[in-house]
């Protein structure tokens, strides 16, 4: 489910020249060594989940907020792109194959239910919603500016025939 919120930054990642590096050592990798790499995302960004309770529970709603999302994202974001690097390496393996398999027959029968495919089209039309007014305010924001710079202007030219008179 959150695919669809770290889909477009693992795409943002793998363009950036600086990963280059990064991206050709773990298609280096083995199967074995690149399931354990999974490990890195979860064993760097987990210690953020009680640091964020703890801000949570002393009140500082907002920063344990953010910091809970923000770690969130990341980690799945990273695991996101690691998988679609090993995808194939990591199918080899038999258990995880099977695992891999579980969930995808899980994700399917998720997906095929009426409830999944109406939250999909009320997301889909939220966002297009957001984005047509997003248009609108970008269009009107235009025409304002343009026309309070005309005022602007207008007003000036009156000063300066003031100041002539």
């Amino acid at each position: 489910m959150f695919s669809h919120v770290t889909q477009p930054i693992t795409a943002w990642l793998a363009k950036k020249k600086l990963f280059e590096r990064v991206r050709l050592w773990v298609l280096s990798l083995g199967p074995y060594p690149s399931l354990a790499l999974f490990a890195v995302p979860v064993i760097i960004l987990e210690p953020a989940k009680p640091l964020a309770g703890y801000l949570l529970g002393t009140g500082h709603f907002f920063a344990g907020a953010v910091t809970f999302i923000t770690a969130e994202v990341l980690k799945l974001t990273f695991v996101e792109r690691l998988f679609q690097l090993n995808r194939e390496k990591l199918l080899s393996i038999p258990a995880f194959a099977w695992g891999y398999q579980y969930w995808r027959h899980m994700m399917d029968v998720v997906e095929s239910m009426e409830v999944w495919k109406a939250s999909r089209r009320l997301a889909a039309d939220a966002a297009s919603m957001f984005r047509a007014r997003r248009i609108e305010y970008k269009r009107v924001h235009r025409i304002l500016s343009t026309s309070l710079s005309s005022v602007a202007q207008l007003a000036w030219l009156k000063r300066q025939a003031g100041d002539l008179n």
